[in-house]
C-alpha cells in the first residue's frame, strides 16, 4: 500500500467531501479519485475495500474535529466552574458547525452505521474513544457532571448540531443562547449569592 502521507489526507478529504454532498451512495473509489483530482486509481491505490475507506475518513474526522490542544492547555490552567464548561460547550460546537462538511459527512456515516455492521464497529470504537477522553477531560479538569452526564450532554450537543446544520427548528435563536441553556440544565441554576 502507498504511504504517503499528505496523499492519504488529500484523498480522505476528498472522501469527506463526497460523503458530505452525495451520501453513501456516491462514496466510491473513482468519486474520491475526482473530487481529490488525481487519476482514476489513486484512491483504490490507498484504501484497498471499501471499508478501508471509511476507515480512513472516520479517523480523518477525528482529526480535523480535535479540540486545539493550546486551547486545552489554557482551560487547564481556569478555574474549573461553569464558565469553563460553557466555554469548553462552546468549542464543541464551534467546531463542529464550523467544519460542517465533515460533520455532515459524520452523520452520514452514523446513520449508515444502523445499516451497516463494517460501519457500526469502526465508528462505534471511534465514538466510543472520543466519549472515554471527554470524560477523561471532564475529570482531570475538576469540571462538573459524571459519565452519565456527559452522555446526556453528548445527546443534547448532536441534537443541537443536527438542528443547525439541516432543518432548524428555531432557526432564530443564538446557538449561544442554547448552549448557556443546555449548561444550566445540565448543572443546575447557578446560586445566587
Amino acid at each position: 500500500m502507498a504511504r504517503n502521507d499528505d496523499r492519504r489526507r488529500r484523498l480522505a478529504d476528498a472522501g469527506i467531501a463526497v460523503l458530505a454532498a452525495e451520501g453513501m451512495r456516491g462514496l466510491t473509489h473513482r468519486a474520491v479519485d475526482a473530487r481529490a483530482g488525481v487519476p482514476v486509481g489513486t484512491a483504490s491505490n490507498y484504501f484497498r475495500s471499501r471499508d478501508d475507506l471509511v476507515g480512513a475518513l472516520v479517523d480523518r474526522i477525528g482529526e480535523r474535529l480535535a479540540p486545539d490542544p493550546a486551547l486545552q492547555e489554557a482551560w487547564a490552567e481556569r478555574t474549573p466552574d461553569r464558565a469553563l464548561f460553557a466555554d469548553y460547550t462552546r468549542d464543541i460546537v464551534r467546531r463542529l458547525t464550523d467544519e460542517r462538511e465533515v460533520t455532515l459527512a459524520l452523520f452520514t456515516l452514523r446513520l449508515e452505521g444502523a445499516r451497516s455492521p463494517s460501519i457500526a464497529a469502526a465508528l462505534g470504537a471511534w465514538m466510543r474513544a472520543g466519549f472515554a477522553a471527554d470524560v477523561a477531560f471532564n475529570r482531570a479538569a475538576g469540571l462538573p457532571g459524571d459519565e452519565f452526564e456527559i452522555a446526556l450532554f453528548h445527546y443534547a450537543i448532536e441534537g443541537l448540531i443536527l438542528d443547525r446544520l439541516t432543518v432548524s427548528i428555531d432557526p432564530g435563536r443564538p446557538t449561544d443562547d442554547v448552549v448557556d441553556a443546555l449548561v444550566a440544565g445540565l448543572l443546575g441554576e447557578p446560586e445566587r449569592s
